[in-house]
Order: structure tokens, then sequence, then C-alpha cells
């Protein structure tokens, strides 16, 4: 009696390709949450805040709501403004806007308030290298742009101007705004935009992810080129 026919062999995606989307969510979600990290140590340090936190700590002065609520209040009404802008958000968008906040407001409740230059230069430092570091995992995942970003890029789709210019007035408006409602602004700000851009680039590279191989369900492929290094 003769042996039945082998079952033809399941088509499926390379395995290569799962580990692919899988590499990706990590850096994605790694990250974001490495993101909000920093961004509390530049909290602590005291000595400055990057654009979008003095607007955050600002408001957070304001509305006696965390800094880290605020951060997803913040970036969820900045979502909705891409709706006239035409933008479609990804799930790094979507993923940006809860768990950035979360990330900061979690590391802020165990990192105290740091006191005297001594304390708070290596937090400050520290703060601004691991940013670089979040910032190139979040943005070589390439799962879509974050909430400002997105505001940014859509600006200079609808409008004609450069995404320089359009991040320039977005973020100074940010800045002023944030400063009057009592954001820190400081030689830490000053420090983080004149260090963040090399520092990304760098960290982009690092993490780059190789392109998936054909024939793969990997889903939002795209590649970091033109981001603005913002989630």
């Amino acid at each position: 009696m003769s042996e039945p026919p082998e079952p033809p062999p399941q088509e499926t995606a390379p395995r290569d390709g799962h580990g692919h989307l899988a590499r990706r969510l990590i850096q994605l979600y790694a990250g974001l949450a490495l993101y909000g990290a920093s961004s509390a140590l530049l909290v602590r340090a005291g000595l400055g805040l990057e654009p979008w936190n003095v607007l955050h700590q600002g408001l957070s002065e304001l509305t006696g709501l965390t800094i880290g609520v605020v951060s997803i209040v913040v970036g969820a009404a900045v979502l909705l403004l891409w709706i006239p802008l035409r933008q479609r958000p990804g799930l790094g968008t979507v993923s940006n806007v809860f768990v950035v906040g979360l990330a900061m407001d979690g590391t802020l409740a165990y990192v105290p308030e740091a006191h005297g230059l001594a304390v708070q230069v290596p937090l400050l430092l520290a703060g601004i290298v691991l940013n670089g570091v979040a910032t190139g995992l979040y943005i070589a995942a390439s799962f879509g742009p974050g909430p400002r970003d997105g505001l940014m890029t859509g600006l200079h789709r609808r409008t004609g101007r450069s995404i320089r210019l359009m991040r320039t007035a977005v973020e100074v408006a940010v800045v002023v705004t944030g400063f009057a409602l009592g954001g820190t602004i400081g030689v830490g700000t000053v420090l983080y935009a004149v260090t963040i851009g090399p520092l990304a680039q760098l960290f982009l590279r690092t993490f780059a992810v190789p392109a998936a191989p054909r024939g793969s369900t990997v889903v939002a492929t795209g590649t970091p080129q033109g981001a603005i290094l913002r989630p």
C-alpha cells in the first residue's frame, strides 16, 4: 500500500520578514519610552528643556496636570490638526502620543530633582545623549512621524515653505508660549538645539533597519529620510 502524498507546503511569509517587523516594533517602543525618560532627565536637571517640553511644562504649571499628561493632551490636539493638513498617521504616530508622556511621568516619579551643578550638568548631558539615542531608534523604525513632526511636514506641503522655516516658526511660537506660562529655558535649551541633530543622525545610522526581504508581510515600511527629528 502506497503512502499518502505529502500535503503541499503552505506559503508563509519568510521568517526574516517576521524578524524584521519584530525588530522595528522593539525599536519603536524602546525609542518612545527612552524619549520620555530622557525628557524627564532634562526636567530634573532644571537647566532648560527642549522646545515642546517648555510648552508642556508651562501648561503643567498652569493646569496642575503632570507634564506627561499635558504631553499626551497636546500630542492628541496636534494630531487633530493633521485632518485639515491631510496627513495620515502611522502606528508610531499614535503610539507616540501615549508612550512618551507615560514614560516621562514614570521616570519623574523615581528620579528626584537635582540640586547643584555637579549633579545638574551630568543629568543634562545624559538626557540629551539618551534623547539622541531614542530619536535614532524611533525614526529608524519607520512607523510614521510623531504628531509634531507631522504638523511641520504638513504645513510644509500645504504652504510650499521649507521644513526648516516651518519648524523654526512652530518651535519659536511653542517656546515663547511655554516660557510665558512658566516653562524652563536655559543653557540646556540651547545645548539641546545645537547637538540633537548630529546625535540623531549618528544614531539613525547606528540603528538603521535593513530593508525587508521580498515577499515578507512587513507593514508600514518607509525610510527615515527627511525626518525632522521630533517625535
